[in-house]
């Protein structure tokens, strides 16, 4: 009988060493997400000094986790408006593939002046005083000025809006629209808002 060949060896998978660095900075950026995501529920509906803990039982997480990637309350501020000023731009790329430049225009400069709109809390933040702040608003609204200004461009060249007010014009302006007001109405502000942008058409 012909003996068996000797068994080889088989090799044993291991995990690269890079995978669970890789799994944890995959964590790390959930738990960050779900922070910004509920700290902007949260804001928008109890103001920018609630509990620590709302955030983060709304979240998901722990308490140390917060303070983990968030040290201070202003940390967690800015990254919810960063949040918020990216999804204006993605927003804004995704208008200027519609047909109509005006009604991408327009559309945009809703959604613009709703995000302008609920976050009074936090603009009273940015007006504080505190160093951590100095600087933002300008920072975040040159991020926005060009999103708009492609939008404003593309309606301006087929004769659909005013070639005589700049983009950073119309954002000031629907900023200082949404500041709030004492006139009695509940819609004042997005009733003033819409009035100003239909303004911009020819």
């Amino acid at each position: 009988m012909t003996p068996d060949p000797p068994r080889t060896a088989q090799p044993r998978t291991t995990s690269s060493p890079a995978e669970p660095a890789r799994r944890r900075r995959s964590d790390a950026r959930r738990n960050v997400d779900a922070l910004v995501e509920a700290a902007k529920a949260v804001f928008a509906e109890e103001g920018v000094d609630v509990p620590a803990k709302e955030i983060t039982d709304r979240a998901g997480v722990g308490v140390g986790t917060l303070y983990r990637h968030f040290p201070r309350r202003s940390d967690l501020i800015i990254a919810v408006l960063q949040h918020e000023i990216d999804e204006c731009v993605h927003l804004a790329e995704e208008f200027a593939a519609q047909d109509d430049p005006w009604e991408a225009l327009t559309s945009w400069l809703e959604r613009f002046q709703d995000f302008v709109g609920t976050k009074r809390g936090l603009a009273a933040a940015l007006h504080s005083g505190d160093p951590a702040y100095d600087g933002l608003p300008e920072h975040l609204l040159a991020q926005v000025v060009p999103a708009l200004q492609t939008l404003l461009t593309a309606a301006v060249a087929v004769g659909q809006a005013r070639e005589d007010v700049t983009a950073r014009e119309i954002l000031v302006t629907i900023a200082l629209l949404s500041q709030p007001v004492t006139s009695g109405e509940p819609d004042f502000n997005q009733r003033m808002a819409r009035v100003f942008v239909q303004g911009l058409g020819t």
